[in-house]
């Protein structure tokens, strides 16, 4: 880019586009701004035929029109340089956004399934190697684990609660 220079503010033109971005509260700020300090940085502007077109700078020429000035300073800038510049982003695609939640989705499924697989096969590993505790039915025959009443001559009630059954584990010396 080549140095800032000083264009009369007459023989700038703003497009369409740009002109409904202009927001007056911003303006009046640079221009107080602008009686303060100066202007600091240069607008951008393309050259076309006999007048120049501005690529980025709308509030600060704004401002400067505001305070009566004739001139501001700018750059001139290629149109290929101000074409990269005046291309917004490309929008986000709403079905390929679609597409990756989905799949974020199933993965966080097929990783909880597996969780829970993993769980059930180390559940039933466990419950075949646990004491039975008294009153506990075998799920082969259906029948109670323990046949006879407790020493006591009363059954033992099943627990309700988790802290209940951890109780009744260390009363009776049973591994939880």
């Amino acid at each position: 880019m080549s140095a800032p220079e000083s264009l009369p503010i007459d023989k700038i033109h703003i497009p369409d586009k740009k002109r409904k971005a202009l927001k007056p509260d911003v303006v009046d700020a640079l221009a107080e701004s602008i009686l303060e300090v100066g202007q600091r940085e240069p607008i951008l502007v393309r050259r076309d035929k006999d007048h120049f077109v501005l690529v980025e700078g709308l509030h600060r020429l704004e401002a400067c029109k505001a305070l009566g000035e004739g001139a501001i300073k700018a750059l001139l800038v290629s149109a290929e340089e101000a074409r990269q510049r005046e291309l917004p982003p490309p929008p986000p695609d709403p079905e390929r956004e679609k597409m990756e939640r989905l799949r974020k989705l199933r993965l966080e499924k097929e990783e909880a399934d597996k969780l829970a697989a993993a769980s059930r096969s180390s559940a039933g590993a466990h419950a075949a190697t646990r004491p039975r505790t008294p009153g506990e039915t075998t799920p082969r025959s259906g029948r109670s684990g323990a046949s006879k009443p407790a020493r006591s001559g009363a059954t033992v009630a099943a627990p309700k609660t988790l802290s209940d059954w951890i109780k009744q584990q260390e009363r009776s010396g049973g591994r939880y």
